[in-house]
């Protein structure tokens, strides 16, 4: 397949030069800091030791088949966590789903679920809609340096905890569906996802759309918008973040993973890098599939056509499970 071309109105290429055979041949990061596994597996210890304070409160849901709950409960460093719960009326729930979000945060519950039986938990990460706080920034180039300057205090790994204990509070609500718990989430939430999947044996499987944060190498290199380029700005300035970065890149955490995946990676993209997204892809060693699309982060000619596709395979990556 050629390189993806576009007309667009960036002072960069974004597809970056690659074609669909040489992005399946990016790798991940050669190396990885020696305690990398020690650091994800004690945060995820840590993480099981907080007390949720678990609070549910049924609201008004826009369909009549489902019923639609708000759910809060604490998470890392104090903060409280808030999320949308779906659970379908009227029908045995068989499995569980943890949603992500992408950087611009949770509005709301998303009521196309993949699978009729399913309950569905929507945490927002720390800083956004539900789980707003004064302290935390709430958009996208500024969450994605708070705490960078190290390992223990940056952002992301607080909201790997917030989907996690998204599961435990899914979990603590429908012990049934242990056995049966799947991560759904892309772009932002495709990569936290990459970073949580490997240390909790909760997951049976997952979608990761358009993942983020996969090799950072590559990605400070390069020029993109949004999150990336707040990064690679920061990096420019103190590139000692380097380090710190090692422990949260979604590629090197890809490795680790387990259950199957099916990840959706696009060709062309402006906001997350194409090399990074099919390095996640390419470190999985797990049971996997690819559905490549033509963009992401940008609108083009076709793309519904290219959402409606990637729907339909969504569902039937999950319809064996559900």
């Amino acid at each position: 397949m050629a390189r993806m071309s576009l007309a667009h109105p960036y002072p960069f290429d974004p597809s970056y030069g690659y074609t669909l055979e040489t992005l399946l041949k990016v790798a991940p990061p050669a190396t990885q800091p020696a305690d990398f596994e020690r650091f994800w597996r004690d945060t995820y210890a840590q993480a099981m030791g907080i007390d949720l304070r678990l609070e549910k409160r049924a609201i008004h849901s826009p369909r009549a088949d489902v019923e639609l709950y708000e759910v809060r409960y604490d998470s890392w460093d104090g903060f409280r966590i808030g999320a949308w719960l779906t659970v379908p009326k009227g029908q045995s729930v068989q499995c569980g789903v943890v949603e992500g979000h992408g950087y611009g945060g949770r509005e709301a519950a998303d009521f196309d679920q993949p699978g009729p039986a399913a309950v569905t938990i929507f945490p927002c990460a720390r800083g956004f809609h539900l789980s707003a706080d004064p302290r935390l920034p709430d958009n996208g180039a500024q969450h994605v340096v708070y705490g960078i300057e190290s390992k223990e205090t940056y952002i992301h790994r607080g909201c790997v905890v917030d989907y996690w204990l998204g599961a435990s509070a899914l979990l603590a609500m429908f012990p049934n569906v242990a056995g049966c718990l799947h991560y759904k989430g892309g772009s932002f939430g495709g990569g936290i996802g990459a970073m949580m999947l490997p240390w909790d044996a909760r997951f049976t499987g997952a979608y990761l759309g358009v993942p983020s944060f996969g090799n950072h190498p590559l990605r400070l290199q390069v020029p993109c918008v949004g999150s990336g380029e707040a990064v690679r700005m920061y990096w420019q300035k103190r590139p000692e973040v380097t380090e710190v970065l090692r422990y949260f890149d979604s590629a090197t955490s890809a490795s680790f993973i387990r259950v199957p995946v099916l990840v959706v990676a696009a060709l062309f993209d402006p906001a997350v890098c194409p090399q990074g997204q099919f390095s996640v892809y390419n470190a999985l060693v797990c049971k996997k599939e690819l559905c490549p699309r033509r963009a992401a982060h940008f609108e083009y000619p076709g793309q519904i056509a290219d959402d409606l596709k990637i729907h339909r395979r969504v569902k039937e990556w999950f319809s064996g499970s559900f």
